[in-house]
Order: structure tokens, then sequence, then C-alpha cells
């Protein structure tokens, strides 16, 4: 019997990632949240994000790209900007 493979979530939305672009949250919603990772460095043998570009954005596809971002941010690190990242979503999605 084959297993359907579990999304990849993170505190409730889920995640979808596309070379450097990670989507946060569900299209189906109002709300999403892009992350881009700018920046890299070399720790081991593993990339690990330097500099990580946040935006709150909404789903509607009649707008243009640059219309849809409602806030922006950049931080140091994917932790943080995913831990800004949640917050936005959850509070964008709450109104």
């Amino acid at each position: 019997m084959a297993e359907k493979s579990a999304a990849l979530e993170y505190k409730g939305h889920p995640l979808r990632r596309k070379d450097n672009m990670i989507y946060f949250g569900s299209m189906a919603d109002k709300y999403v949240i892009l992350l881009q990772i700018l920046d890299t460095k070399k720790v081991k043998d593993m990339d690990v994000a330097t500099k990580v570009s946040v935006q709150l954005q909404l789903t509607d596809p009649d707008l243009k790209s640059r219309d849809r971002v409602v806030k922006k941010s950049e931080k140091d690190s994917l932790y943080a900007a995913m831990d800004v990242a949640a917050v936005w979503l959850d509070r964008a999605l709450a109104q």
C-alpha cells in the first residue's frame, strides 16, 4: 500500500520551495509569505542563509506583483525570517 507523502508544514501552514524561494501559507488564503534567500555562506558542507527577504503578499492574481506586497523586511537568518513570517501571516489571516 502506497503512503501519501506528508506535506511540509511550519506552525500549521504549508511550505513550498523552488530554488531560493520559499512560499509559506496557502494560495487559497488571502495572504501568503514569500521568503527569498538572497545570500548564503558555506558552513562545513552546507549552504546556510545569511540574508533572507520576507514579504507578506496578497494572493489576488489580478494584481501586479509589486502591488501584492503588503509588508517586507530583511533578516540575517532563515530562522529569524520564519519567525517573523509566522507572526505576520497569523495576524493577517486573523483580520
